[in-house]
């Protein structure tokens, strides 16, 4: 799968549910699972390849090894407090990095790939890999973020590359 490149214009459209979760669907899982470890990242949103649902991939920081991902289907956050800053980039944006402030925690209810409800309640980089990734969902990337005057400088630096 290729990743779609600011300013592609998918990457600021809001998604739409996912209603139907076949093999098709798992397939395009298990490519984005392969495209994002191949491009080195921890996360992935649909629409960064091209789909326009509600879905991302992400590493499971659970597991030491870092090797096994998660799928959140229709994710919704239900909960979110505290406050955490950290470096973040964006394949879609490649070479660029800053800092975001984030909410520490989260709950955030899913579905899975068998359609079950499940409920996360990440912490630290987890949750932060998460937030960054549903922001995807809505058209949001993480540089809207930030502080105004720093979104302002840094999306002209992106605009002047990447336009």
């Amino acid at each position: 799968m290729d990743i779609k490149i600011y300013p592609d214009p998918i990457l600021k459209q809001e998604c739409k549910e996912v209603s139907n979760i076949d093999s098709s669907f798992v397939r395009n899982i298990d490519n984005m699972i392969k495209t994002m470890k191949s491009a080195d990242g921890i996360g992935l949103a649909a629409p960064q390849v091209g789909i326009s649902e509600r879905f991302f991939v992400c590493v499971d920081f659970s597991n030491d090894s870092k090797e096994d991902s998660l799928v959140l289907i229709n994710p919704v956050i239900v909960k979110a407090e505290g406050r955490i800053e950290s470096k973040e980039g964006c394949l879609s944006i490649p070479g660029f990095y800053d800092y975001v402030f984030r909410y520490e925690y989260i709950q955030i209810n899913a579905l899975d790939l068998d359609g079950n409800e499940i409920i996360y309640n990440p912490e630290g980089i987890q949750s932060v890999v998460f937030q960054h990734e549903y922001d995807h969902l809505d058209g949001i990337l993480f540089p809207e973020r930030m502080s105004k005057i720093k979104k302002d400088i840094l999306m002209k630096k992106i605009d002047k590359e990447f336009r």
